[in-house]
């Protein structure tokens, strides 16, 4: 009886497990997830430990998250065309060379530089991650796999700040941060000698043995490789002019950006339109979009993100400005999240190919639910003297959301999308992620400061989580709207 977690590649006696590879994988998803949440925490000793400004502060966090977005289509590209296993390994170490160097910044600008550089290393990996899944798993087994990878996203996200919170207190505040960095080190260089052990390399095996007939026989020579570099270019600047001014925004003129993004994505739509039609492979087959799983599925995934990711930013400034909580005791306060979030990923797993838009709808439901609690014991903290610890309870509800989400979305999304093009569309629907988050952040918390300004830390708290009600809201309806659709799929996209 064949074994289903063996795999076998063309031209190699050897065998490859699919359980080893998924393992490799979810590592350095872990990390580069991990790397966005755990430095909320580590802000103020970064500020302290450096002389930092607050712009220096405020770019801790932007360089990483710009390098990361503007990053990920092209590299989602090139590993569906050179070779996802590469791109993945060359990512890594880009990504754990720039952890040293952030662990060793002597000054805010070589911090600052290195996490550029950590950013683009996220980046180049992240996408052939979804890649590699859609390569080596499908039917049941690619849900069990997106199942794990939505919840090691959720728990990622939540534990992040309490590993941060741990090195802190264990290191003090003078190397703490250090640490927090320098902890990508061994586990960075154990996922890299892992994949280079354990991955099946196979669009470089087909590539390097077509090579190597094509010498053997005399043939022509082959065709350049195409990965679009104008299409490229387009995407990056587009995507850099959407989110830089909810990063940056020392001057209102910042803001007509927008407008210049909007003139880039419609030079790359004509540009991607007219690259195909000449026969060419774009950047992003625009004919992905025709799908309706993959593009209802951005949508509800970029939307969500926009009052998701916020979540623990304004938790975390809620504690410990709003009221002196440590960094350690923040962290732990989205441990139950964390756990929930981990249950719900495979829970929602195991059901997604027979209810999957319903229990996306049920997620986000949940999520709804939790963030209005958190107002609720927000304001008994406040006037009743509730303990922080009790807005744990809240948080859990957001928890289970995200994991439902995370994971049913995750294989929704990408259900028709071509294995061929899995590293690109994963590219995209990350990409939309990350403009959700970078919005969030500037918007939510910008809800929240004003509130602060106007009657202190419960009020701006208040009013943030507000709006996050609001934003899951929307994304509730998308995620009915896609139900109603699937229901009666038009003939010729996913139906």
């Amino acid at each position: 009886m064949p074994d289903d977690n063996v795999i076998r590649i063309p031209g190699s006696t050897r065998t490859f497990h699919r359980a080893r590879i998924l393992a490799v994988l979810l590592l350095p998803l872990a990390m580069s997830l991990m790397a966005v949440s755990s430095v909320n925490v580590a802000l103020h000793t970064i500020e302290t430990g450096l002389g930092a400004t607050p712009t220096d502060i405020q770019w801790v966090l932007s360089g990483y998250a710009l390098a990361f977005g503007i990053t990920l289509i092209p590299a989602g590209r090139a590993g569906d065309v050179l070779g996802r296993g590469s791109l993945f390994v060359a990512g890594l170490l880009l990504f754990v060379g720039a952890s040293l160097a952030c662990g060793l910044a002597p000054a805010p600008v070589s911090l600052n530089v290195a996490r550029v550089v950590q950013g683009v290393g996220a980046g180049l990996y992240s996408p052939q991650i979804i890649g590699m899944i859609q390569e080596y798993f499908a039917g049941p087994a690619r849900a069990r796999a997106f199942a794990l990878f939505g919840l090691v996203i959720s728990v990622s996200v939540a534990i992040g700040p309490i590993v941060a919170g741990a090195i802190i207190a264990w290191l003090g505040p003078e190397l703490g941060w250090r640490g927090a960095f320098l902890v990508n080190l061994p586990l960075g260089v154990l996922a890299v000698i892992l994949a280079l052990a354990w991955f099946p390399f196979a669009i470089e095996r087909r590539r390097w043995a077509a090579r190597t007939e094509r010498r053997r026989v005399g043939g022509p020579r082959p065709e350049a490789i195409d990965l679009d570099p104008v299409g490229a270019v387009l995407v990056a600047a587009t995507v850099l002019c959407v989110m830089l001014p909810f990063m940056q925004h020392p001057h209102p003129a910042i803001w007509l950006l927008l407008l210049a993004a909007a003139g880039f994505a419609a030079l790359w739509i004509g540009w991607e339109r007219r690259y195909a039609a000449r026969g060419r492979a774009p950047m992003v087959d625009l004919r992905l979009f025709a799908f309706r799983s993959f593009s209802n599925g951005i949508l509800i995934s970029g939307t969500m993100f926009v009052g998701s990711a916020t979540v623990f930013v304004l938790v975390a400034l809620f504690l410990q400005s709003g009221l002196g909580v440590s960094a350690l005791e923040t962290g732990l306060v989205g441990l139950p999240n964390a756990i929930v979030s981990g249950y719900a990923s495979m829970w929602a797993g195991r059901r997604v190919m027979t209810s999957g838009r319903r229990i996306v709808l049920l997620g986000l439901a949940a999520m709804v639910v939790g963030s209005t609690l958190c107002i609720v014991v927000a304001a008994l903290i406040a006037r009743a003297g509730w303990s922080h610890w009790v807005l744990a309870v809240p948080l859990m509800f957001n928890g289970f959301g995200m994991g439902v989400v995370g994971s049913a979305n995750q294989t929704l999304s990408l259900s028709d999308v071509p294995v061929a093009e899995g590293g690109t569309a994963g590219g995209v629907k990350q990409t939309a992620e990350r403009i959700g988050t970078a919005i969030g952040n500037t918007v939510i918390t910008g809800v929240l400061f004003a509130g602060h300004d106007l009657a202190g830390w419960t009020t701006g708290f208040v009013a943030g989580f507000t709006v996050i009600v609001v934003v899951h809201l929307i994304a509730c309806w998308l995620a009915y709207r896609d139900l109603v659709q699937h229901r009666a799929p038009a003939p010729g996209t996913d139906g």
